[in-house]
């Protein structure tokens, strides 16, 4: 049965329409996919879809009575209340009534009054009259999976956190049309693959954008492809999009070399003698102008991206040695006692729980942290070339040029020279674009910079953390090219499945307590590979009373007073991390000393690392309840 019908709809962003005259129907139970590069669409449509009133023209119907979530890619600046509130709100009036029982269960911590009690006895059977208990158990429950605290106020929470309560609201009410702007960003892996367990067994609508492939080949019944200001409808999930797109690449290059062929004929024929030229058809005349024509619209159609990577001499036949290494936060062991060898050409992978070191391995890896005990040995002839997840690498105040030719106008890349804007047009910065300040970018744009400014150097060892994060899939698929063929050593962080069986050949997997354990191979069977670690349980409070404390807990009562401590520390640390990001975006930060960005940057690398502590902290106290 159809659930939603776009009709004729033409949006215009600037001097082209981005969509022109676009029609789209969609039947309850599919799962689409939107596809396309960064640019082309995609999040317009999906505003357009959940009612935003951005389209000049046309019409989008719903079946009667549909509902529509949607998780957008950008966050609301105001978000009141704590996480279980934010998240009851997607359930409107049963979501009000168990806001409004949360928060009298608090009141009744340090107020056990008549006039309190009775308002509970109202709500409890409000609550039981609607079948709203259920309602709040699915809140406890997605909480716990998305690893959050549904006690935190969420504006005291980072983007990413804030990304997951505003998933879990799109989530808890079922919505018949359900719209997610990249899901598993910010998500660690073991939350993305319960997320694509939960959505599988979802019953009603998806439209999903997505760079994870793996993600939406399991998911997606159609694909939907934006391109050329229109919509492109193709069957199956995305492993046989990429099947059917081949066949038709291959059928179009045939045709291009026949068209081709024939303009060259027809050129030909023009240039004939004056007597040919009395004689010659005008039909024909027609004919050569229109495939002029399309012959110039062809050269007008975006390029694309074209990454190379810069091979340096080779390194020492060692890169790492790692003996025995430890490295502990107060209370919390990152690694304990690992011990491995990486070799020149090896290419490892490293996932993990969000807070289990990944980071804080390349850290050590990369000496700006020192082991506890044990010792990292570094080879000879090293050049590192390190991707970072928070994109620091890069001056908000400087525009692209700026950032990668750093005062030069051309560049050498493997040998040969090259403008510093034919370069960047490699990454699909326009010439207009790359004078852009950075400060003005898009994550995605952000992303393919960093890369240029990455590649722009010579490097034997690349070492990545989240480089997915934002790119288009084709940029993504680019990209896992040219680290296929690159001969040096790869170690890379990343939550994407696809992308690590497609690059890697090892993987690390950061388990509780230091561990990590070592696999060898490729195309990995993520399920058993992952540990299935216990995430905090947010627990169901007694309807009428305050839960009586188990007599067999093992947590003492220092420890209950620094778990409940911890919140309000993190909340603090994440603040000023926050603030610390903030402060160099300012136009004036880099007009600052050498000295005093140091310091800064220092200063926010010790606030992640206690972040991370806190983190880890609260897990282990959290264990013992």
């Amino acid at each position: 049965m159809q659930i939603l019908n776009i009709k004729a709809v033409t949006v215009g962003f600037g001097p082209k329409p981005l969509f022109q005259n676009i029609n789209l129907q969609v039947n309850t139970g599919e799962c689409l996919a939107l596809v396309g590069r960064n640019g082309v669409g995609k999040s317009t449509l999906m505003k357009i879809i959940s009612g935003e009133p951005i389209q000049d023209s046309g019409a989008v119907q719903f079946s009667n009575n549909s509902t529509v979530a949607m998780l957008a890619q950008t966050v609301p600046l105001a978000l009141n209340g704590n996480v279980y509130d934010v998240i009851a709100t997607g359930l409107e009036k049963i979501g009000d009534l168990l806001r409004e029982y949360q928060a009298i269960l608090q009141k009744l911590n340090t107020d056990t009054s008549d006039h309190l009690l009775a308002q509970q006895s109202a709500l409890i059977q409000k609550i039981d009259a609607c079948d709203g208990w259920s309602f709040d158990q699915k809140i406890q429950t997605i909480i716990s999976k998305l690893n959050l605290d549904g006690t935190q106020p969420v504006n005291d929470l980072s983007g990413g956190l804030k990304r997951r309560v505003l998933l879990a609201r799109a989530l808890v009410n079922d919505p018949d049309i359900l719209l997610l702007d990249e899901p598993t960003n910010h998500l660690d892996m073991e939350s993305v693959i319960w997320l694509e367990s939960f959505l599988k067994n979802y019953k009603k609508t998806i439209i999903l954008i997505t760079h994870d492939r793996e993600f939406m080949s399991t998911l997606a019944t159609r694909i939907i492809e934006i391109d050329y200001q229109n919509l492109f409808s193709w069957p199956g999930n995305y492993t046989h999009y990429c099947k059917l797109k081949d066949e038709l690449i291959l059928a179009q290059e045939r045709e291009q070399a026949l068209f081709d062929k024939q303009l060259s004929d027809e050129e030909a024929w023009i240039r004939q003698g004056v007597k040919a030229r009395r004689t010659r058809n005008e039909g024909r005349v027609r004919r050569l102008e229109a495939m002029r024509k399309e012959k110039s619209a062809q050269f007008k159609q975006q390029g694309k991206s074209k990454i190379q990577i810069q091979t340096d001499t080779k390194s020492g036949k060692i890169v790492f040695n790692l003996d025995t290494i430890s490295f502990s936060y107060p209370n919390k062991k990152i690694v304990d006692h690992f011990s491995t060898i990486i070799a020149r050409g090896d290419r490892v992978g490293i996932v993990g729980q969000n807070g289990s070191g990944k980071s804080t391995l390349i850290k050590l890896l990369l000496n700006e942290l020192v082991a506890t005990s044990g010792t990292i040995t570094r080879g000879t002839n090293l050049e590192i070339a390190y991707f970072d997840q928070y994109r620091l690498e890069l001056d908000p105040t400087q525009t692209v040029i700026d950032n990668v030719a750093l005062g030069r106008e051309r560049i050498t890349i493997d040998g040969k020279d090259k403008h510093i804007i034919s370069y960047l047009q490699d990454f699909l910065f326009s010439p207009e674009r790359a004078r852009v300040k950075v400060s003005l970018l898009s994550g995605g744009e952000r992303n393919r910079l960093l890369l240029a400014k990455l590649f722009s150097k010579p490097a034997n060892v690349i070492i990545m953390d989240e480089p997915t994060n934002d790119l288009d899939i084709e940029t993504v698929e680019l990209l896992e090219e040219k680290l296929t063929d690159f001969p040096g050593t790869l170690l890379i962080v990343s939550h994407d499945r696809s992308f690590l069986n497609n690059v890697v050949t090892q993987l690390w997997v950061m388990e509780k307590n230091g561990q990590i354990q070592e696999y060898v191979g490729g195309n990995f069977d993520w399920g058993k590979l992952l540990p299935q670690q216990s995430m905090p349980l947010i627990v169901e409070k007694n309807r009428t009373e305050n839960t009586a404390k188990n007599p067999t807990q093992k947590i003492s009562q220092s420890e209950k007073r620094e778990l409940n401590s911890l919140p309000k520390k993190i909340t603090a640390v994440e603040n000023e991390i926050a603030s610390l990001q903030q402060a160099m975006l300012n136009t004036d930060f880099y007009q600052q000393s050498k000295e005093k960005i140091s310091a800064h940057h220092q200063k926010l690398s010790e606030a992640e690392n206690q972040l991370e502590k806190y983190y880890s902290r609260w897990q282990e106290l959290e264990d013992k309840t």
